[in-house]
């Protein structure tokens, strides 16, 4: 057989070795830049989540280098978990996966029938370039995402201060609460209100507890509105000094809006000097980079978006994040890092 059919019979395998390859290099940007954004909090290991993705793509692309068909299985039945686990909607995913693995199956069948073809002589690095490149690449993706983001979360800011917080700069001057019910309250289920709950606290039964028009799905839901976010809201209830929910109405503090949130984002403890032009989906303009850092932020916590005062549409919410970024999403959702913090005059 002579050279060209030689490197045919070989492409079954380089191809799906190559997408994998890709794949894995897009993941691994993807895990660690989520890992400095919102996962560089707390415990070390709150960090190792956002990996997973890498080793989930790394180590089928090197077993399907080496023993294709073995690559091609577990490649297979990833993409059949996958499907059943997240649902058919993400098929985007699922069909080049499937792909991919009836390439390496492919590649198996050949290299058991031209097993010559497939030896290969030379140094190590040669006989296992492909390998070389998959670790290789995935070794330097992580190195040059920490280049530029360790040198930031190494140097945050956070003096330990949970208390209540006079923050002033860009024509807004307000009080912030302290650490407890008007900021970060942890739910039991380990992450904070959204922006509906918050809302509809004054909602029959008060309190954070589900209500029959706040539960997304039931025949009774309704959205939240901006009306229920000046009237009644958990920030409504909180004592003078913001540690304590009171019985009645106290109505001294409420929730900031976007505007007040951007402008008091800070950088190394002073004032970021931002500004918001009034657009969802930006970025907003800053004299200083912003940060997770005191005294707006906290850095042992989950919590990177807190909630605003303002809603986006009928069913959305906005949100700010900690390096400047405006954004809406559904009132009833929210991840573990969305949370709210109250704010009074002084």
């Amino acid at each position: 057989m002579n050279g060209k059919d030689a490197r045919r019979i070989r492409l079954p395998g380089r191809i799906a070795a190559s997408l994998m390859i890709l794949v894995t290099l897009i993941w691994t940007f993807w895990g660690s830049a989520e890992m400095y954004h919102e996962g560089w909090w707390g415990a070390w290991y709150n960090r190792l989540p956002y990996l997973a993705p890498t080793l989930v793509c790394l180590l089928p692309t090197l077993v399907g280098i080496s023993w294709p068909f073995v690559g091609g299985v577990v490649v297979l039945a990833l993409s059949v978990f996958a499907f059943f686990f997240f649902g058919p909607e993400l098929f985007i995913f699922y069909v080049p996966a499937a792909i991919v693995g009836a390439l390496f199956l492919w590649d198996g069948r050949l290299k058991r029938l031209y097993p010559d073809e497939f030896f290969q002589q030379g140094s190590w690095w040669r006989r296992n370039l492909l390998s070389v490149i998959a670790v290789g690449g995935t070794v330097a993706v992580m190195l040059a995402v920490s280049a530029f983001n360790l040198p930031i979360v190494l140097t945050r800011q956070d003096d330990g201060n949970r208390s209540a917080r006079l923050i002033e700069g860009n024509g807004v001057v307000l009080i912030w609460a302290p650490e407890g019910p008007g900021w970060n309250y942890q739910q039991p289920w380990g992450g904070y209100p959204s922006w509906q709950t918050v809302a509809r606290y004054d909602d029959e039964p008060v309190g954070l507890d589900d209500k029959p028009h706040n539960m997304w799905g039931t025949p009774d839901f309704t959205y939240a509105t901006a009306d229920d976010m000046e009237n009644g809201t958990i920030c409504s209830y909180l004592s003078e000094d913001g540690l304590t929910l009171m019985e009645e109405r106290q109505d001294i503090w409420r929730m900031p809006t976007a505007d007040e949130l951007v402008r008091s984002l800070v950088h190394h403890g002073e004032n970021a000097g931002c500004t918001w032009e009034g657009v969802v989906g930006e970025q907003v303009s800053c004299e200083q980079r912003p940060d997770k850092e005191s005294p707006l932020w906290s850095t042992d916590v989950a919590a990177i978006y807190y909630w605003a005062a303002d809603e986006y549409d009928e069913n959305e919410a906005v949100f700010v994040s900690f390096n400047g970024w405006v954004n809406a999403t559904r009132k009833t959702s929210g991840n573990p890092r969305h949370s709210y913090r109250c704010v009074r005059e002084p």
